[in-house]
């Protein structure tokens, strides 16, 4: 501004002397302060209060001039005022003395107090200045920092940062631990200082993710300890912004995953080496099944020569009993033959358009034939219902829910079977009335040889018919569940997609 022009004050006042400029300059800047601006005299009377006093203390400027400064001491610290007074006598300026004071409210709040000398013209100090600054936000974030140090300090995880040019820039003690340099030695240092030769490229691929704001998980590498030993590591890299959002490094968590690694590597040796024994097994099963087949196949022949040939009463029960206990054996030997072959994936099916109602009849009359005690109902209101899939292989799961409702129902005579038809599937249930099922055995009752009742010799079976039965369902897209409850009965419910 030329000097020649007026101001805009002397425009509106008048002209003005130098130190009434002056003046009006400093009266401005106290106004228009975030800080409090306090004076008071020696005596502790408040003289001036500038509008960020009436906001932080919440006390008007009339409500304050006049006023003792104790009016926002807290009564605990009132002997503060004697020391500070003492030292503003003496023509000493306080600085940044940190401190609580009190508003209006009664709230207490953490302070940053400068005190200055007020002189007159002849030097004499006739009282003081105060700029006060709240600092809560700061001291929280102290604290919050503190805190967070103090977590850092302790974590049994590497925690370390840097800049996106590679220096590291923090060093926690499991750092120190894991790759045996010490904070003084690695500060200032460049990260790949800790990585491998070969592995370098890695380092690049990080900043630049970083550089992005993008976070890398769970990053699963190699870095080198100072005595030359690997280390593997599983690494969380993320991006370190400052108050203006701008990326200015990346902190990473890296934790050692060497007894994971080794869980995970014996967990896969057992793995491997059941798999061998489970392939042996089925290896075993598939060939004395196989092998037992001929000569039962012999003895149900013979037996049934023999059944022709014999005329006495007794015996031909004798020959018919032996025969219905070869055919058992004879089912046996083929269920082991058929999970076998399913674990080898050898399992065939004959896929045709067939009556499913059709194989419930079929089934129902053979049952009924060789139980006759039982009455064994069909429950359902379709003449006929058609769809894709293997019969032969339905009417074995049938079959075998069938043989176990009436195994696991002693003392009952009834059976239910129920046919469905919803709208994308055909439902089948087998209903008993006997012992039931305890739930929690229900999870593991479609498991290969698994049997629901171990314990009672009376019940036979090798715990695979419900397996082979789940195994068929499963493979025709269908699913299969049990509904039980102890000492009410069961009902095992099938469903098979409808088909085109």
């Amino acid at each position: 501004m030329d000097k020649n022009e007026p101001n805009q004050l002397s425009l509106l006042t008048g002209p003005l002397s130098l130190a009434d400029e002056k003046l009006a300059i400093l009266a401005a800047i106290i106004a228009t302060s975030d800080d409090a601006i306090i004076s008071k005299t020696l005596e502790g009377i408040i003289t001036s209060w500038n509008p960020a006093a009436e906001r932080m203390f919440g006390y008007s400027e009339a409500e304050a001039l006049g006023r003792h400064i104790s009016l926002i001491i807290p009564p605990d610290r009132l002997s503060e005022e004697e020391l500070i007074i003492s030292s503003i006598a003496r023509g000493i300026k306080v600085d940044h003395f940190e401190t609580v004071r009190m508003a209006k409210n009664g709230h207490q709040f953490p302070i940053s107090v400068t005190i200055s000398p007020i002189t007159n013209r002849s030097g004499k100090v006739v009282g003081a200045s105060k700029i006060v600054r709240d600092i809560t936000i700061y001291q929280k974030a102290s604290e919050k920092q503190g805190m967070l140090a103090a977590i850092v300090d302790s974590s049994d995880d590497t925690i370390l940062s840097k800049t996106l040019d590679g220096i590291i820039t923090s060093w926690n003690k499991a750092a120190e631990k894991m790759f045996g340099y010490s904070e003084q030695e690695i500060i200032g240092q460049h990260i790949s200082i800790i990585i491998p030769q070969e592995r370098l490229q890695e380092e690049n691929f990080l900043i630049g993710e970083v550089s992005k704001g993008n976070k890398v998980d769970h990053f699963h590498t190699v870095r080198q300890a100072k005595d030359g030993r690997q280390v593997p590591i599983s690494l969380t890299v993320s991006p370190i912004v400052d108050d203006t959002g701008k990326i200015i490094g990346a902190s990473k968590i890296a934790r050692d995953i060497t007894e994971q690694l080794n869980i995970e590597k014996e967990k896969a040796r057992l793995f491997k080496q059941v798999k061998e024994l489970n392939d042996k097994k089925d290896e075993f099963i598939g060939l004395a099944s196989h092998e037992l087949k001929t000569p039962l196949t012999s003895i149900s022949g013979y037996l049934q020569l023999l059944s022709t040939m014999i005329t006495d009463e007794k015996a031909q029960r004798f020959v018919s009993k032996t025969r219905l206990q070869v055919k058992k054996l004879s089912a046996l030997v083929s269920d082991l033959l058929d999970v076998s072959k399913m674990e080898a994936g050898k399992l065939r099916f004959a896929v045709e358009r067939f009556d499913i109602r059709q194989v419930l009849v079929d089934v129902i009359e053979l049952f009924s034939y060789g139980n006759n005690h039982y009455q064994i109902t069909l429950e359902t209101d379709l003449a006929e219902l058609r769809i894709n899939g293997d019969p032969n292989r339905i009417e074995q799961v049938i079959n075998n829910l069938l043989t176990n409702a009436i195994r696991y129902s002693p003392g009952t005579n009834q059976i239910i079977i129920y046919l469905i038809r919803e709208v994308d599937n055909v439902k089948v249930g087998i209903r008993d009335f006997g012992v039931g099922i305890a739930s929690e055995k229900l999870e593991d009752i479609f498991s290969r040889f698994y049997r629901v009742d171990e314990a009672n010799p009376n019940i036979s079976g090798l715990g695979i018919g419900l397996y082979l039965s789940h195994e068929i369902v499963t493979r025709h897209n269908g699913k299969i569940w049990v509904e039980s409850e102890p000492g009410v009965g069961s009902t095992f419910w099938f469903t098979l997609p409808l088909g085109g």
